[in-house]
């Protein structure tokens, strides 16, 4: 079969259940789903954060079909790393041409289009105003763990299951942005690590490595995760998109470029009607009380709750 993606609203929470059985593999009809699923984050105003979640008992996402790479290896010639940034750079460049995308999918280039989706719809969710939050309901290893890593947050069901990134013991290294987004996450030494060793880590080992950021029984991830992603949902979604560009991209700048990146962000949020709204109500509140509202415990803890200041 191929994979789907079940979106169910709640509010302003995209319940969004990732699904292929008998065995979750991630394929291309999953990443073309996953790409209508970030273009309605990043469109509908209604929408401010995202929950996904697997429907399979055992796993989140197994990992990226192996049959599907390997018949695009067996189709295409071996290449040196330069001549694969260059085709890379060419496909990237071809699929900006409008129907060039569909054409590509049916020659030698199809590979090359495919990882240039996959990559550029990750990133999309990194530079989403929408919040991702992960609810790995199980096991997560390859292309399922690198998903994982594009979201802003990740939960993880308690249990027997397993996730990491197995592809070393395939003879190649993560393609799915594993690599560059574990050495962001975790540093040079532990992400070499995990890469080399391809081999899995529990839940309680990966929040350690700080792989995943909580644990939670599995009966009551998805209602958990539903829950603080209504909270954060609750946000600025032109302050979201800025403050996530500030810190995915900025953060991986020398610290000048990064600096002017963020600057860049602040002044092109700080004009918004959101940010003047609350920038107005801060003010009005300050001066009925002569107190700063930074410093009223309960008047913040009902801000950050709701998400702005009104």
């Amino acid at each position: 079969m191929s994979g789907t993606i079940r979106i169910e609203q709640r509010d302003r929470v995209l319940l969004a259940t990732l699904s292929n059985p008998p065995h979750a593999l991630f394929d291309d009809p999953l990443v073309g789903a996953l790409d209508d699923l970030v273009a309605r984050a990043e469109a509908d105003d209604g929408v401010g954060a995202v929950v996904m979640t697997g429907d399979h008992p055992e796993r989140f996402l197994a990992h990226y079909d192996v049959g599907e790479i390997l018949a695009g290896a067996e189709e295409s010639p071996s290449v040196s790393p330069r001549i694969a940034r260059s085709s890379l750079r060419a496909a990237g460049a071809m699929r900006k041409v409008p129907g060039a995308e569909n054409a590509l999918s049916r020659t030698q280039l199809a590979g090359l289009v495919a990882i240039e989706r996959f990559h550029e719809i990750m990133l999309r969710m990194e530079s989403c105003g929408a919040v991702f939050l992960v609810a790995i309901n199980g096991s997560a290893q390859g292309g399922g763990c690198e998903l994982s890593l594009a979201c802003d947050f990740r939960w993880m069901a308690e249990g027997d299951h397993r996730i990491g990134q197995p592809e070393i013991l395939l003879g190649f290294p993560p393609g799915g942005g594993g690599t560059q987004r574990l050495v962001r996450m975790l540093g040079t030494s532990r992400a070499l690590g995990l890469a080399l060793d391809g081999g899995p880590m529990s839940p309680d080992e990966a929040l350690e490595m700080g792989l995943v950021d909580r644990v939670i029984p599995g009966d009551d991830l998805v209602e958990e995760a539903l829950t603080e992603a209504a909270r954060l949902a609750g946000r600025s979604k032109e302050a979201v998109a800025a403050t996530k560009r500030a810190i995915y991209f900025g953060g991986s700048m020398p610290l000048r470029d990064g600096m002017r990146l963020e600057r860049a962000e602040f002044l092109a949020t700080v004009g918004s009607e959101n940010a003047k709204a609350a920038m107005r109500a801060y003010v009005d509140e300050f001066e009925r009380t002569g107190e700063l509202p930074a410093y009223d415990r309960e008047l913040m803890q009902k801000t950050v709750d709701q998400g702005r200041f009104t």
